[in-house]
């Protein structure tokens, strides 16, 4: 397996592979410019029919999706059909992944019948999926589409996410409180539903305890949470034992 990453990023812009010693093709040097752009998520690259995972991506989507994934060229892949995208997608952000998916740009008959017909497919991400922004065209028309039609899908497949799928964004800000105690500070959020486009925003005055701020995410019960770098250390504090249940 390949699990290096980091080694062969610096040698995206050069054909030769330095820990195997041999050759990248086109395309998996193209998958390393676009993974050095989202080293944080799982790739599917369009390829065709079908969508390839490679390298620690592969394993990761053999282990999960229980897929066959194998050695080819410099990379471990793994493949899934086309049509079965919003599947494969939905189980991989279940598990807690952050999944990106990679499209072609071109069509093969247009390729075809262009002057650049022997090179290789122009591709982009087009999504990038997480639990609390699971919505989009490889997701809601593909579920619509399914459920419409006669074909038969297991229930686990098409299960619609929970209603209360929040992202919340937090931010603090510690200075100019008039009759400041040790530990005060105010507190603005703002919480997103994508797939209502309900937003609820508050600004608040908390203590050093966070009351307030736990009252408010117990509520809203968000699946992802947005926070600044300069969280203080109490927030910090309460949102990890949050987390961490």
């Amino acid at each position: 397996s390949l699990k290096s990453y980091e080694n062969t990023q610096n040698t995206s812009d050069t054909n030769l592979n330095k820990r195997t010693k041999s050759i990248y093709t086109p395309l998996e040097l193209q998958f390393l410019e676009m993974k050095k752009q989202n080293k944080d998520a799982v790739l599917c690259v369009e390829c065709g029919y079908k969508y390839r995972f490679f390298g620690e991506d592969a394993e990761i989507a053999a282990k999960e999706l229980n897929i066959y994934c194998h050695q080819d060229h410099n990379f471990m892949t793994a493949s899934i059909p086309s049509h079965r995208l919003f599947v494969h997608v939905r189980r991989l952000v279940a598990k807690g992944y952050k999944v990106g998916v990679i499209k072609q740009m071109e069509t093969a008959a247009l390729k075809a019948a262009g002057e650049n017909k022997s090179s290789l497919f122009s591709r982009k991400l087009t999504a990038l999926y997480t639990k609390s922004t699971l919505i989009g065209e490889d997701i809601l028309f593909q579920i619509n589409l399914f459920s419409d039609s006669n074909n038969s899908l297991d229930v686990e497949d098409v299960t619609t996410d929970v209603p209360d799928n929040y992202l919340l964004c937090i931010c603090e800000n510690g200075e100019n409180l008039k009759d400041k105690k040790k530990g005060d500070i105010v507190i603005g959020i703002m919480a997103i539903q994508p797939t209502t486009g309900e937003v609820i925003f508050d600004s608040f005055r908390d203590c050093a305890s966070r009351s307030e701020l736990e009252s408010r995410v117990l509520r809203l019960q968000p699946v992802e949470m947005i926070c600044p770098s300069s969280l203080s250390d109490r927030s910090e504090k309460l949102i990890n034992s949050i987390t961490s249940m």
